[in-house]
C-alpha cells in the first residue's frame, strides 16, 4: 500500500519517483506555466483551454474560487482583450514530483501595475498532470505576499 503523504514515503521511493519525470519535463512545465501569464496566449480560448484540464480548480489570489473551467477561460479572454497587462516576473521555481504523473510546481510572481504603485508579489502553486501525454493543469492557487527582504 502506497503511503498517503509524501512525507511518510521511503527516499528510495521518492527519488524512484523524481527519476521518472526527467528534468527536461520540468523545464517543458515550467514554460507551459509561463505561457498563461502571456497576454497574447490568455486571449485565446482555445489556447488557454489545451493547458487547464477538465475539473480544473483555481484559489485566485484575490480570494475568489474559480471551479468552472469553461467560465475562467471566458474570464481570461475578456480581461485579455479588455487591457494589455504588465509583464509578470516568475522566480524561485520548485518542483516536487507527487506520482510519476504529477507534479506540484511553487514559484513567485511579481507584477508592477504602475509607475505609481508597489510591485506585487504572489507566491503560486501548481498542480499538472500528464493527461493523454501532455501535460495540463489541475489546480493552481494564488497567495498575496510581501517582497522578500
Amino acid at each position: 500500500m502506497r503511503p498517503p503523504f509524501p512525507e511518510m514515503r521511503s527516499k528510495e521511493t521518492e527519488a524512484a519517483i523524481t527519476m521518472s519525470i526527467a528534468r527536461r519535463e520540468f523545464e517543458e512545465i515550467r514554460l507551459l506555466e509561463e505561457k498563461l501569464h502571456r497576454p497574447e496566449m490568455r486571449q485565446s480560448p482555445h489556447a488557454v483551454a489545451e493547458l487547464l484540464a477538465e475539473g480544473f480548480v483555481e484559489f485566485g489570489s484575490s480570494g475568489t474560487i474559480y471551479d468552472d473551467r469553461e467560465e475562467l477561460i471566458a474570464l481570461l479572454t475578456e480581461e485579455g482583450a479588455a487591457q494589455a497587462s504588465p509583464p509578470v516576473i516568475a522566480c524561485d521555481y520548485a518542483f516536487r514530483s507527487i506520482s510519476p504523473d504529477v507534479v506540484l510546481v511553487t514559484y513567485r510572481t511579481i507584477r508592477t501595475i504602475d509607475e505609481t504603485s508597489a510591485p506585487r508579489h504572489v507566491l503560486r502553486s501548481s498542480i499538472w498532470q500528464r493527461i493523454d501525454d501532455r501535460w495540463q493543469m489541475i489546480f493552481h492557487q494564488g497567495t498575496p505576499t510581501t517582497p522578500r527582504p
